[in-house]
């Protein structure tokens, strides 16, 4: 159920609720005891659209549950996350050793040739 249609179904509650106020009058008016207004089928299909609507809200506040249970979950995370010290790294907390220099590689002279000499 999407949230959006939220106040579109309480919209159709609220004129259905309206619908079935106003045919059960107008049947008490003519004189109906209350089987026969009770057996209505305009009446029926009003009550039905109510209890249609009536249960598309409550999935809705479900879902609207759900979703705060969420965002406060994602807070409480983020709160408790920046509450907490820094650890300092694993190889900092070990003692490892300082990155080793690269040693300078000597390059041989060129071999003396005996023709210059």
């Amino acid at each position: 159920m999407s949230l959006k249609r939220k106040g579109f179904l309480e919209g159709h509650k609220k004129v259905a609720g309206d619908k079935l106020v106003t045919r059960m009058s107008s049947l008490k008016e003519k004189g109906l005891d209350t089987v026969a207004i009770k057996r209505d089928s305009f009446i029926k299909k009003m009550r039905a659209d109510i209890r249609k609507a009536n249960y598309r809200l409550a999935c809705i506040a479900a879902q609207e549950k759900l979703n705060a249970d969420k965002v406060q979950t994602k807070t409480e995370k983020l709160a408790a996350k920046k509450n907490t010290p820094d650890k300092p790294s694993a190889k900092i907390a070990k003692g490892a050793p300082a990155k080793k220099e690269k040693k300078e590689k000597k390059k041989a002279p060129p071999p003396a040739s005996d023709e210059q000499e």
